[in-house]
C-alpha cells in the first residue's frame, strides 16, 4: 500500500497543478519553489528522506525530520513560508498544506493514536536542536496583552519563523485537519495523569495562542505580495529565516518548563 501512495505524494509534493474549481494557493506556492533551484532541491531531498525505503509503518524519522529542519533553515523565506502558510479557501488546498512536508513520517507516525504531549515535551527540554526553539517560540508568540488581537504588528514576523523552526524537531507541528487552519502537535492529554494541567499548558502554546492565530491570518492577508518578492541573491544561507538569532542567547539558561505559563493566558478547557 505504501509503495503506492508513495509516488503520488511525491507528485503531490512537487509538482504543481492548476485546480479546476478555484484558485490553490498552496499549488501556486509549490510552482513558486519548483522554478526556484535551491527551494526545489531542498524540498526534494526532504521528500526523498520522509519517503525513503523503511520497513512496512515506519520511516527514518530522524532523518526525515533534519532534512526539514534544513529545508527551512536554509530555503529562501519568502518560498518555504509560502509553502507552510498558504491561505486555503478549500479541503482539496487544506490538505495539500497539510501534507507540505508528509506528516505521516515527519509528524503523526504510524501509530493509530497520538501520545500524551508529556512525551514529546520531555524529548523536547533534553534536545540541543528542540529546546531551544521551543523557547524561542514561547518568547516570540507570547500574546500581548496590550492588543486587542494579541499579538503586536512587528512581532507577527519572529513569531512565524519561530512556529516553522519546530518543524521537525520532537514537537513538530501541523494543521490538524483540511476544514481550518488549526495547529498542533500530535499528542493529546488524555493520558497524563498528574501532570495534565502541564500537558495543557504546553498543547495550548498552540491551540490557544492568539497571538499565533493573528500571525497566521497576516500571512493570509498579505500573500499576493509574497511571491513576487524579489529575493536577494547574496542572502547567505546560513544566516537565513530560521536560525535562532542571538537574541535568543539569553534564553539558554531558561528553564523550557518555567516559561510555559508564558502563553498560557486563557482558561485551560
Amino acid at each position: 500500500m505504501a509503495s503506492c501512495l508513495a509516488p503520488a505524494l511525491l507528485l503531490l509534493l512537487l509538482l504543481g497543478s492548476p485546480s479546476a474549481v478555484a484558485p490553490n494557493r498552496c499549488v501556486d506556492a509549490a510552482d513558486a519553489c519548483t522554478a526556484d533551484a535551491r527551494c526545489q532541491r531542498l524540498r526534494t531531498a526532504y521528500v526523498v528522506q520522509c519517503l525513503g525505503r523503511a520497513a512496512p509503518g515506519s520511516c527514518p524519522r530522524a532523518r526525515c525530520r533534519r532534512a526539514l529542519r534544513r529545508f527551512f533553515a536554509r530555503g529562501p523565506p519568502e518560498l518555504t513560508h509560502a509553502l507552510l502558510f498558504c491561505p486555503c479557501g478549500g479541503a482539496a488546498c487544506a490538505e495539500r498544506r497539510r501534507q507540505t512536508f508528509v506528516p505521516s513520517c515527519a509528524f503523526s507516525g504510524p501509530e493509530p493514536a497520538p501520545p500524551s504531549c508529556l512525551a514529546p515535551l520531555d524529548a523536547c527540554e533534553h534536545s540541543r536542536v528542540c529546546r531551544p526553539r521551543l523557547l524561542a517560540f514561547q518568547a516570540s508568540c507570547a500574546p500581548s496583552p496590550s492588543d486587542l488581537d494579541g499579538c503586536l504588528r512587528d512581532q507577527v514576523p519572529s513569531c512565524l519563523r519561530a512556529y516553522a523552526s519546530l518543524v521537525g524537531t520532537a514537537v513538530t507541528p501541523n494543521y490538524v485537519d483540511n476544514a481550518s487552519a488549526r495547529v498542533a502537535p500530535w499528542c493529546d492529554c488524555g493520558a497524563s495523569g498528574n501532570r495534565r494541567e502541564e500537558c495543557e499548558v504546553f498543547r495550548g502554546l498552540f491551540t490557544r495562542n492568539r497571538c499565533l492565530d493573528r500571525a497566521i491570518q497576516a500571512f493570509d492577508g498579505g500573500w499576493p505580495s509574497v511571491l513576487h518578492d524579489q529575493l536577494d541573491p547574496h542572502q547567505d544561507p546560513e544566516h537565513s529565516l530560521l536560525q535562532v538569532s542571538s537574541a535568543d542567547a539569553s534564553l539558554e539558561g531558561s528553564s523550557m518548563l518555567s516559561m510555559l505559563p508564558v502563553l498560557a493566558l486563557q482558561p485551560l478547557l
